[in-house]
């Protein structure tokens, strides 16, 4: 009985063996593949910029364009090491602007969803009001703010306001309209309050749809505050470009956008590592990819 026994054991191991090298094998495929996959997105953009770069050098250097109408890349490099100290200091005044006029844009968008959502009358006289909004033009309403409010910190807040609340309070009424009426319905069976029902299905629901939004304010804000410095102040980013513009430094002047794209792309990585943080189920799915 033993030997008979122990014919099964054995045959039996090699087959383990097999089914862990099988699934360790896998594993490794599907982590290549990811790897593959994560270098391809990091380097593919890389190299379009790179080769745009190139470009632009040639065309330069071959005089297509005339230098005095447009710089060169290491021109515009050269301008941004020798004035770095000065336009980091112009850019903490703009980061300051952004930061007050961005929590304020998004508490407000936030508060005008939360009631829009809430009262069907607050949407139906809201909603035109919040669209209008949006096709004023921003470069025509910041003369008025500085005309009314003067040349402070005031009108450029308030225009970062103007251009920031608008996608937090758009995507948040989509997302809580998104949510399926039998999860309410099921909620509500179960003598849910409003609240709980706003806590814990509409919310959820909107938390994608929202940082959408909020990387899309973020983006609009940087450049509100650079519109609205262009008319008055006396520092900030787009004080710097007015005084560059005015002396024809359109070295400098690329060089300051350059550091106008990356705060904002800096500022969209902050709402990513923030959605991170608040979803932990979407690390989740990117591991996963």
């Amino acid at each position: 009985m033993s030997r008979q026994q122990h014919k099964p054991r054995s045959a039996a191991a090699p087959r383990a063996a097999a089914s862990t090298s099988s699934g360790a094998a896998t594993r490794a495929a599907a982590t290549t593949r990811a790897e593959a996959s994560r270098a391809r997105r990091v380097l593919t953009p890389l190299f379009t910029v790179v080769a745009l770069l190139v470009v632009w050098e040639l065309v330069v250097d071959l005089g297509l364009i005339p230098n005095f109408l447009l710089p060169t890349p290491i021109q515009v490099v050269q301008a941004l090491v020798a004035d770095i100290a000065l336009i980091l200091g112009h850019a903490a005044t703009t980061l300051v602007e952004t930061a007050i006029g961005l929590l304020i844009g998004v508490a407000l968008g936030f508060a005008i969803a939360v009631l829009m959502d809430r009262f069907e009358g607050f949407y139906l006289a809201l909603q035109p009001l919040v669209t209008i909004s949006q096709t004023i033009p921003t470069i025509a309403i910041a003369p008025l703010l500085v005309l009314w409010f003067g040349y402070g910190l005031a009108p450029k807040v308030i225009l970062i306001v103007i251009t920031t609340f608008f996608p937090i309070t758009v995507s948040l009424i989509s997302g809580f309209r998104s949510v399926d009426p039998d999860v309410i319905d099921l909620m509500r069976t179960m003598n849910a309050s409003r609240w709980q029902v706003f806590l814990y299905a509409k919310l959820p629901a909107a938390a994608d749809q929202f940082f959408s939004g909020l990387r899309i304010s973020a983006t609009y804000a940087i450049v509100g505050a650079v519109i609205a410095e262009w008319l008055g102040g006396n520092l900030g980013l787009g004080v710097y470009m007015t005084r560059v513009r005015k002396s024809f430094s359109y070295d400098r002047m690329f060089a300051v956008i350059i550091v106008i794209s990356a705060l904002s792309l800096g500022l969209m990585k902050l709402v990513d590592l923030l959605q991170r943080i608040c979803m932990p189920w979407k690390r989740v799915e990117g591991n996963k990819r």
